[in-house]
């Protein structure tokens, strides 16, 4: 059997090899039987010294970029497996030339990426980005997870440092899209808000460059001058204010977020919190642009559930939680603790992790969210990490070092019938507590 370098090895062969595998595959513990292996490098793995497991393993071939078996055939010798795994995935896209749809956001798109798939699958063949793989990693597997059966691709993008979304979209190659947000998030990588604006721009850059379609939310007066500032000509707007829709204030009995939507329709979603009535909205716009009907639209979104922490409502012998754990930044952070607080319900309690990477505004940013929790009235607000505990430190609020600490807290002091808020970074992993409440 014949061994491939890269010097002669040219992505149209490697993706002739990849359209009679199984698939890739960047695990060695995952391997299918008949896939493509890529030894990716990151700092505290190497998949160059898994290749052979994976071949052992059922892999056809597998995509290195360090060292060579002069026994084994099946290695695929290129200068970076990574940059492989990407050019090999921009050739495919072009392969099967179907429209791809990018969302990017601060706060949201993942949410925005769900419900728009549910909403565009209910006409076509969808496939979306699994969970939030939406990296230089994430994408490639996303676009090469396609195939001539696929009607239409719905590509989540996550960026931390300026030219992250140009690198995707030059990968992607996205037909339309949207922003859903631009906020306080990634600071550490972006500098500033003007940094995260640029940064998440780029997408109306290579949509305006493209000729691509753009979908907005009209009451976000940054994503309307960044708009301008990009010369977008192919703006489909959406909001509350732009459609006429408005939120029905919730209840005790119904705490999920509901729409009184145009047309009259009572539209009853299975999300937590106002701040979603943006990314509900833009599902209907994007369903109403591919000519999804408008009954098909409501019941995708209605029979929507949120998952792996997201806005999802979990009920539990003693509490009812609202689970908001995967992410937090001061943008979704106090969006979150304003609808929180607009609930006419009683015995409310916020449980609010600190939000990491934000640089030098960390303090200033943690301080603001404690500043709107007293304005709005919340008297009882338990904190878990270091940076709210300075913050709140001239407050009568409890905080706690980490999750395992207020765990052990809350063993002694039972939480019952409380509409608990859990809101943090990742990092924080607030999701430990919700067995104790």
């Amino acid at each position: 059997m014949r061994r491939f370098y890269f010097v002669d090895m040219q992505i149209k062969n490697l993706h002739s090899l990849f359209l009679k595998s199984s698939g890739v595959c960047t695990d060695s513990r995952k391997v299918s039987t008949g896939c493509i292996f890529f030894a990716l490098k990151g700092e505290n793995f190497n998949g160059n010294k898994f290749a052979e497991a994976a071949l052992a393993g059922g892999a056809s071939y597998a995509v290195v970029d360090e060292g060579i078996t002069p026994s084994d055939g099946r290695l695929i010798r290129v200068e970076n497996a990574l940059k492989c795994l990407q050019e090999l995935a921009a050739f495919h896209r072009k392969h099967l030339n179907l429209p791809i749809f990018a969302v990017t956001g601060t706060n949201g798109k993942t949410t925005t990426k769900e419900l728009v798939n549910a909403v565009l699958q209910r006409k076509y063949k969808t496939v979306a980005t699994q969970g939030n793989l939406n990296n230089h990693i994430g994408v490639p597997l996303t676009l090469l997870g396609m195939s001539e059966y696929t009607q239409l691709g719905i590509v989540e993008m996550g960026a931390n440092h300026p030219y992250e979304i140009e690198r995707l979209c030059a990968i992607a190659q996205p037909n339309a899209g949207l922003i859903t947000n631009v906020g306080k998030a990634h600071l550490e990588g972006f500098g500033s808000f003007e940094g995260v604006k640029k940064a998440k721009g780029e997408l109306y850059e290579y949509l305006a460059r493209h000729d691509g379609q753009v979908f907005a939310l009209a009451e976000s007066t940054d994503l309307q001058e960044m708009l301008k500032h990009h010369r977008v000509q192919h703006a489909n707007l959406y909001g509350l204010q732009r459609g006429g829709a408005m939120v029905v204030k919730g209840s005790a009995g119904n705490p999920f977020l509901q729409l009184r939507m145009p047309d009259g329709k009572l539209l009853q979603t299975r999300l937590t919190g106002a701040y979603n009535a943006a990314n509900v909205l833009a599902a209907v716009a994007v369903g109403k642009y591919y000519d999804v009907s408008f009954v098909d639209i409501y019941e995708a979104i209605e029979t929507y559930e949120p998952q792996n922490h997201r806005s999802q409502l979990v009920k539990t012998a003693r509490n009812t939680l609202i689970v908001d754990a995967y992410n937090a930044n001061p943008s979704s952070m106090s969006a979150a603790v304003a609808s929180f607080a607009a609930l006419q319900l009683p015995n409310k309690l916020p449980i609010l992790g600190d939000m990491l990477e934000l640089g030098e505004s960390s303090d200033k940013e943690h301080l603001s969210i404690v500043r709107q929790l007293q304005d709005s009235g919340l008297r009882k607000v338990y904190f878990v990490g270091p940076r709210f505990a300075q913050a709140a430190k001239n407050t009568l609020y409890l905080s706690f070092a980490n999750a395992q600490e207020l765990g052990n807290f809350l063993k002694k002091n039972r939480i019952e019938n409380n509409l608990v808020l859990l809101k943090g970074s990742r990092g924080m992993c607030l999701e430990t507590l919700m067995d104790l409440l």
